[in-house]
């Protein structure tokens, strides 16, 4: 039923747009035998309008990896940079969290933690929508922020970083094996906001698989039998991914590159001073509106990155053929 109803929209948004084609060639042809000028401004209303369609079908079409219609979790970690990365850390979730409303997605904690001080050491997050993953499989990586730091009292500017991994949250029965042995399972009292359960009892879940240094968490469920189930599923989806990366079959789509929260290794930058440009890395795509990345906005980077990492995939698998 899922995918039908994702094929139906999808069916419904190309009919959309070959009724725009049509009301755009006549438009012009209007314009032609009647010489009005007036018209342009429709018709070039019309026109962004088709472009705007077009592109969202273009890249849904490119949404087509093996886990792209997945939910996703999303693991923000403060990096280096102390109470200011804390702080840009739980501005990335927040940005996110924006995002995902303008979606129409629904976000879950599954876990968190908080800065010392203020802000954000690490949250994990459910993101349930339609292409999920595929989405944001874009935002793996280190995010770099540069600003005046409101914690600084002399007023200096600051770089501080964050870095946010991006999984499938894969529903099917994962069929890997791992030993007891291998597993160090630690549990502490849940935090955050309030709740019954909340710093009562030790219900909160961190496993970590010994033999990889895979840590996982999870403090959102009530029990601590069901926070252990859902740690467990989010470690074999890890293992999953990371045996595949193995095999080298689908590096680049699945998982990416792991690397140091640090200068040098971001993928995206936001500078707030001197001057204000949100660029990303990979794609050289460039914003100079950092309010309006910060708050949601992101689809532009996203959009480029999924043209040209999965444009290239399938040209080569066409090339192949």
């Amino acid at each position: 039923m899922k995918e039908l109803k994702s094929l139906q929209e999808m069916a419904e948004t190309i009919r959309a747009l070959y009724a725009s084609y049509e009301d755009i060639k006549l438009l012009i042809e209007m314009g032609y035998e009647d010489n009005d000028a007036s018209m342009v401004k429709e018709i070039e209303e019309e026109i962004g309008g088709f472009e705007t369609m077009f592109e969202e079908i273009r890249i849904r079409t490119l949404l087509s990896g093996e886990y792209d219609s997945c939910n996703a979790i999303v693991t923000i970690h403060a990096g280096a940079g102390g109470t200011e990365s804390c702080d840009w850390a739980s501005m990335l979730y927040r940005m996110y969290s924006r995002w995902c409303e303008r979606k129409g997605f629904s976000i879950q904690v599954l876990d968190y933690l908080d800065g010392d001080i203020t802000g954000t050491k690490a949250v994990t997050f459910e993101v349930n929508g339609e292409n999920a993953y595929g989405y944001l499989k874009s935002e793996k990586g280190v995010h770099r922020l540069v600003r005046i730091s409101p914690f600084n009292a002399a007023g200096k500017r600051q770089t501080s970083f964050a870095s946010c991994d991006v999984v499938p949250d894969i529903e099917d029965e994962i069929d890997i094996e791992v030993a007891d042995d291998d597993l160090k399972i630690d549990t502490y009292r849940a935090s955050g906001a309030g709740g019954q359960h909340v710093n009562k009892t030790s219900s909160a879940i961190r496993i970590t698989h010994l033999p990889t240094g895979i840590v996982v968490q999870c403090q959102n469920e009530r029990s601590q039998h069901h926070n252990k189930e859902k740690a467990m599923q989010m470690l074999k989806v890890k293992l999953k991914l990371l045996k595949e990366q193995e095999q080298a079959e689908k590096v680049s789509d699945i998982r990416g590159e792991v690397k140091e929260i640090g200068f040098g290794n971001q993928i995206r930058s936001y500078v707030m001073q001197p001057y204000t440009m949100v660029k990303d890395h990979r794609t050289n795509v460039e914003n100079s509106n950092v309010t309006s990345v910060l708050d949601g906005n992101i689809d532009l980077f996203m959009n480029a990155y999924l043209k040209k990492t999965m444009g290239s995939a399938q040209g080569a698998e066409e090339g192949q053929q």
